[in-house]
C-alpha cells in the first residue's frame, strides 16, 4: 500500500502488514520512521489532532519491535482522575489509603518486558510526570505506599494532541520530561492535509465492515469520492470510519453515488465546511462538544426528513385527511444525553468504546456522564 516499503514474505508490505493505511506522501514518511524506531527501545511521541491514528502508529511499533511476545498496555492518561492516576501506573501497597484493601500491580508492571502506550500524555498531572521521569531515566518506579524502588524493563510510546511545547511554556508539562519523551517525533497530519489517503481508507473500511457484516457493496462513484477527498475532516480518519460504516450499513450496500455522498456529508456541497476558520488554541473539550451538537442536529435534519417522507407518502395512499403532523422540538440537552445514553448502551457500558463512537475522549464522557445522570 505503500510504494517505499519493503515487502514480506507472506506478500504484505511492512504498512500492510501493520494494518498502517495510506498512500501520501507523509504517510510513507511515517512508515519510514516506524520501521526504524520499532527495533529499538527509544522512548517515541506521536503527535496529532483526535482521531489521526496515533494509536495505530504506536501498535504498529510495537508489533514490529523485539518486544512484540509481550504486553502492549495502552493508557489513557486523561481518563483517569488525578487522585488515583498513581496507583494506577505504579501500583499499590495494601493500606497505602483508604480503600486499599489489597496489594495491586500498576500498568507499568503489568506491561514489565512488552510496551505501555500513554495516550493523551499532555493531560498527565504533574506530580505523575515526576514519577514518569524517573522511571524513563532509570528503570524504576515506588508504589504508592512503599519505598522500595522496583525495576521495570518497558519501552514507552506516548501520544498527545495537545502542543507540549505551549504547555511547556505555560508550567503544565514539565520541559525535562518533554525533551525525554520526544527522542523521536513522529507527527501525524490531520486528514485534510493529506486527502490522497482517503480513497486508500475508505476502500480500507468498506472492505473490512462488509466482510464482518457480509454485505455485498456495489461501490463508490469517481464525483462522491471526489467530495469524499475536499470534505474538511474535522474528525480525522475517526470520523471518516463512521461516516463509511453509516453509508453501508444504512444504504445496504448499494452504490454510492454524489447524492447519496452529500447526503451524509451536509453542507459539504456549499463548502460551508471547508472554509470554516480553525482555532489553533481552543479548549478541546469545548471542540468535541461542538463535534457532538453537530453530529446531533444532522441526525434531527435527517429524523425530519425522514418523517416528511413517509408522512407524504401516507397522505397520498389514503382517502382520508389528517393535519399536519408538529414537529416535536428537542433541546441540544436532550439529545446530547440521549446520544451518550444510546452509545453507553450500544456498547455494553463500555466507555472506552462509547467514548470513541462519540467523538471525544473519555475524561469528557465521564464528565457528561456524572453531568446527566447516566452512571
Amino acid at each position: 500500500m505503500v510504494s517505499t516499503a519493503v515487502m514480506k514474505s507472506n506478500g504484505k508490505s511492512f504498512a500492510e502488514e501493520h494494518r498502517i493505511v495510506g498512500s501520501s506522501v507523509e504517510m510513507q514518511e511515517i512508515v519510514s520512521v516506524v520501521r526504524q524506531v520499532a527495533p529499538t527501545d527509544i522512548t517515541v511521541l506521536v503527535t496529532g489532532e483526535s482521531g489521526v491514528g496515533k494509536e495505530v502508529i504506536a501498535q504498529a511499533i510495537h508489533a514490529a519491535s523485539l518486544r512484540n511476545t509481550k504486553p502492549l498496555v495502552t493508557v489513557n492518561s486523561g481518563a483517569i482522575p488525578e487522585g488515583i492516576i498513581e496507583s494506577e501506573l505504579f501500583g499499590h501497597e495494601r493500606g497505602s489509603f483508604t480503600g486499599a484493601s489489597e496489594q495491586r500491580k500498576g500498568y507499568f508492571e503489568i506491561a514489565d518486558g512488552g510496551t505501555i502506550f500513554l495516550d493523551e500524555i499532555g493531560e498527565l498531572p504533574l506530580q505523575a510526570q515526576v514519577k514518569l521521569l524517573r522511571v524513563l531515566e532509570n528503570r524504576e518506579y515506588l508504589r504508592v505506599g512503599s519505598s522500595t524502588p522496583r525495576k521495570v524493563d518497558v519501552r514507552v510510546i506516548a501520544a498527545t494532541n495537545k502542543d507540549l511545547e505551549a504547555e511547556v511554556r505555560n508550567g503544565r508539562f514539565r520541559a525535562d520530561l518533554y525533551f525525554r519523551l520526544r527522542s523521536v517525533n513522529i507527527h501525524v497530519p490531520p486528514l485534510r492535509q493529506r486527502n490522497d489517503d482517503v480513497p486508500v481508507l475508505f476502500e480500507a473500511f468498506a472492505t473490512e465492515l462488509a466482510a464482518r457484516n457480509n454485505i455485498r457493496f456495489e461501490g463508490i462513484s469517481p464525483e462522491a469520492m471526489d467530495i469524499l477527498k475536499s470534505h474538511h475532516w474535522p474528525g480525522n480518519v475517526r470520523e471518516l470510519r463512521n461516516v463509511v460504516e453509516s453509508m453501508l450499513i444504512l444504504e445496504r450496500g448499494k452504490y454510492i453515488d454524489a447524492m447519496v455522498a452529500r447526503r451524509y456529508l451536509k453542507g459539504q456541497d456549499s463548502g460551508e465546511n471547508r472554509y470554516l476558520p480553525v482555532p489553533v488554541s481552543r479548549n478541546v473539550e469545548q471542540a468535541e462538544r461542538e463535534l457532538i451538537l453537530r453530529a446531533l442536529l444532522d441526525i434531527k435534519g435527517n429524523l425530519v426528513d425522514l418523517r416528511n417522507i413517509v408522512t407524504g407518502q401516507i397522505n397520498g395512499s389514503s382517502r382520508f385527511t389528517r393535519n399536519e403532523a408538529v414537529e416535536p422540538t428537542y433541546s441540544l440537552v436532550d439529545m446530547e444525553r440521549k446520544m451518550i445514553g444510546d452509545a453507553l448502551q450500544r456498547f455494553s457500558n463500555n466507555r472506552r468504546l462509547a467514548a470513541r463512537a462519540l467523538k471525544i475522549s473519555e475524561r469528557t464522557l465521564y464528565r457528561k456522564i456524572k453531568e446527566y445522570g447516566l452512571g
